[in-house]
């Protein structure tokens, strides 16, 4: 997550280096998933995916949304030296986002059918956070919704030795 600038469909705004622009870039995000949660097409598609399940399969639910957009949104680096980060609508119509941009569509995803989502950014070996996915409650327990690999529901990524942590 380079921090020399964010590019979204509505505004184009400056962020700070290093763990504040990390944050700020957080904030973003969680103010474009508040916004997204409520857009009918987002909450159709939220639907859609999770229409043959039986009733209260919450599990069943993140499940489904956390395959359709690993396997279906391809990750595709951002613009070189720029961060950019895309509305989910904006995802859905390019097919294609880095890992902000699948968390992002994930947890609006999530969120328009009433499952709490958290973004995390990470980073390895103590270097700047280079990574972000998101976590969702199942009962009580936060846990990791990683979008950007062949994983299941569960799987945190090895080796991580920071991480920051804001809630949607």
């Amino acid at each position: 997550m380079p921090n020399q600038g964010t590019i979204t469909t509505t505004q184009l705004k400056e962020i700070a280096p290093g763990a504040r622009g990390t944050l700020q870039t957080l904030r973003l995000m969680r103010q474009l998933a508040k916004a997204a949660k409520k857009n009918h097409i987002i909450r159709r598609l939220a639907m859609s995916l999770t229409s043959g399940l039986d009733q209260k399969d919450y599990a069943g639910e993140i499940r489904n949304i956390h395959s359709f957009v690993r396997d279906n949104i391809r990750y595709l680096k951002d613009i070189r030296g720029v961060e950019t980060v895309q509305t989910p609508e904006k995802t859905l119509e390019f097919q294609a986002g880095d890992c902000d941009d699948k968390s992002l569509l994930t947890a609006s995803l999530l969120e328009s059918i009433g499952h709490p989502t958290r973004f995390v950014a990470m980073g390895f070996n103590n270097g700047g956070y280079c990574h972000v996915y998101i976590e969702t409650k199942i009962k009580d327990k936060w846990i990791g919704v990683e979008t950007t690999e062949p994983v299941e529901i569960g799987w945190y990524p090895p080796n991580q030795t920071s991480r920051l942590v804001i809630n949607n």
